[in-house]
């Protein structure tokens, strides 16, 4: 049995459970979470959990899904000619906004950019900057797209592991460069 995708009870079930699996890992890492702990908090059953998650990971992933829609639209919140020394401003609130659920965060992005939030953010950011270099008529599209993806997701997972250090707005002004720098780059 699986959820139908535009029905409302399934948003509303997987709203409950996103819900309950943030709440949990701000209380715990999510090495510690059980589904029978979510499933009781999110008011549902073990049986309808499965209908809508394989695991809890793939619930994870999910829940996390908003924070990937925010990075990729904090990295494209400009207009015209980007200034190196100002980033998006929300690109600053995006990585200010982190840290709530960094333990989960960091569990899902491992250092480097890898693990199952980092292959989502990967793609994500790579089609993103695909697509807007090639309407730009930007020469070398897939390689620069692929470049600002690598790069964003391993800076961000580094730092949220602690191997880069900085507070949030240091982060988002050297990412902010690295990316203007990955762009301006000539590759004749």
């Amino acid at each position: 049995m699986t959820a139908t995708p535009g029905d409302p009870r399934a948003a509303r079930t997987r709203g409950k459970l996103r819900r309950a699996l943030l709440d949990e890992c701000a209380e715990r890492p999510l090495a510690d979470v059980t589904i029978a702990t979510l499933v009781r908090r999110a008011g549902v059953g073990r049986a309808t959990f499965y209908v809508h998650y394989a695991d809890l990971e793939a619930l994870a992933v999910d829940a996390c899904a908003d924070v990937v829609r925010d990075a990729v639209d904090a990295l494209h919140a400009w207009r015209g000619t980007p200034d190196p020394a100002s980033p998006p401003p929300a690109l600053l609130d995006f990585l200010a906004a982190l840290a709530p659920h960094a333990g989960l965060y960091r569990a899902l992005l491992r250092p480097g950019g890898g693990g199952p939030l980092g292959r989502v953010l990967h793609e994500d950011l790579r089609a993103r900057s695909f697509h807007e270099r090639s309407l730009a008529g930007a020469p070398e599209p897939e390689l620069i797209a692929s470049a600002v993806a690598a790069t964003f997701a391993g800076v961000l997972a580094d730092w949220l592991h602690g191997l880069v250090e900085g507070d949030s707005d240091r982060i988002a002004h050297q990412i902010w460069r690295l990316l203007i720098n990955l762009h301006r780059t000539p590759l004749g």
